[in-house]
């Protein structure tokens, strides 16, 4: 390089800063805001479970064995709400969309698992603690087993992210996507199809 070219200036961020603004970044998962809205919301998912009786080992029974479905009214009146708010927001500008990736065979295996365990148990990770919460202490072993769990996959997620999360990753789609409409119409027919099937299980198991 000549002596009158001189190099352009570099921005040097110090580590320390740079490492500060990630972690108070609003957004991040682990950011101070995020950590209180998910302690706000967590109390209030709770305070909902433990009212809308899905906290009970009876309830929760009754559904597997297809004399109480209040279960499946709950999941059908939550997911049918979510839809709509989430991508009401989202079209608003409001809220981003986090998709998480698709990978079916870390997928079914999960939800193997997953199913296992509630059948085995009871209950799932949420109604698990709000059960526990109330006071029904039968919901500690499972308690224990979400955080052995959780450890024994923190353990091994480099080793699973390199075997079978690598087998059928399908990334980031969502079943618009898979079938090839557009989300506007395909929040319209489903929203509607779990509308009614809620309607209709209403009228036949009230």
């Amino acid at each position: 390089m000549s002596a009158d070219q001189t190099a352009p200036p570099v921005l040097v961020i110090p580590p320390q800063d740079h490492e500060q603004d990630e972690k108070d970044e609003p957004g991040k998962p682990d950011s101070r805001p995020q950590l209180v809205l998910g302690f706000i919301f967590g109390i209030v998912f709770g305070f909902l479970l433990q009212k809308g009786g899905v906290a009970n080992y009876e309830v929760l029974m009754g559904q597997y064995l297809l004399t109480d479905f209040t279960v499946i009214k709950v999941m059908l009146t939550a997911i049918v709400t979510g839809m709509v708010g989430i991508f009401s927001m989202h079209a608003l500008g409001l809220v981003k969309l986090h998709v998480k990736p698709t990978r079916y065979a870390a997928n079914i295996t999960g939800g193997l698992l997953f199913g296992v365990g509630l059948g085995l148990l009871g209950y799932c990770p949420g109604t698990a603690a709000a059960a526990m919460g109330q006071g029904h202490f039968d919901a500690i072993a499972g308690i224990v087993g979400l955080m052995v769990g959780s450890y024994v996959y923190a353990q091994t997620s480099d080793y699973l992210s390199a075997t079978i999360q690598r087998i059928g990753n399908r990334g980031r789609i969502m079943l618009p996507d898979l079938i090839g409409m557009p989300v506007t119409l395909f929040l319209v027919i489903f929203v509607s199809l779990l509308a009614s099937s809620l309607f209709i299980l209403q009228r036949l198991a009230p």
